[in-house]
């Protein structure tokens, strides 16, 4: 089995068997949408909710590996857990709290990469809401291959999110951008 789907199945196995509820949302779920693309890691977002984090990353660091020295701080600080499965790839796990992402994690289906690998993934709509307002550019390459391969995205959601998260930052060249990408696809 490939290395990074024997990490996300180690994690997803570690969240499920403690109830808790997430979701892929990185280049293995752009696999699943868009255009398949080279990832050295697994992205995942954890619900936490404010004021719990704490019990989540002590969790997640007595199972597996911390990257860095002070990853529990880190964590603390910037709500990411940088932690590593013990097959040695890396886990990016967002915590998350907004109502965004409860919507982003209610929505993850699971997908079958393979006969022995099954993944609950974010969807199409929410990596396009994801990848543009995170806009770097390897996001909008991916956010161009999901437009492409899944032409049927329901746009009132994607644009009803997106602007939400641009109204929050005060910055709508996200947006703006994403248009750019629907009108060179005449979607």
């Amino acid at each position: 089995m490939n290395a990074l789907f024997e990490a996300a199945l180690e994690t997803q196995n570690y969240f499920q068997q403690n109830e808790w509820r997430f979701c892929i949302i990185g280049g293995l779920a752009v696999a699943r949408w868009g255009q398949p693309r080279a990832t050295q890691d697994v992205d995942i977002s954890l619900l936490t909710g404010f004021g719990n984090e704490r019990e989540y990353v002590d969790s997640i660091f007595s199972e597996f590996a911390q990257r860095i020295g002070d990853a529990r701080d880190f964590a603390l600080e910037s709500r990411v857990v940088l932690a590593r499965a013990s097959n040695g790839v890396a886990l990016d796990i967002a915590l998350a709290a907004f109502p965004y992402e409860e919507r982003v994690i209610s929505r993850a289906t699971a997908y079958r990469y393979s006969p022995d690998v099954s993944l609950l993934t974010a969807s199409a709509e929410d990596l396009v809401v994801l990848k543009s307002f995170a806009g770097r550019e390897q996001d909008w390459v991916d956010v161009d291959g999901i437009v492409v391969r899944c032409p049927e995205l329901d746009w009132n959601y994607v644009d009803e999110n997106l602007s939400e998260l641009c109204e929050l930052q005060e910055d709508y060249s996200a947006a703006e951008r994403l248009r750019s990408i629907r009108e060179l696809h005449d979607v």
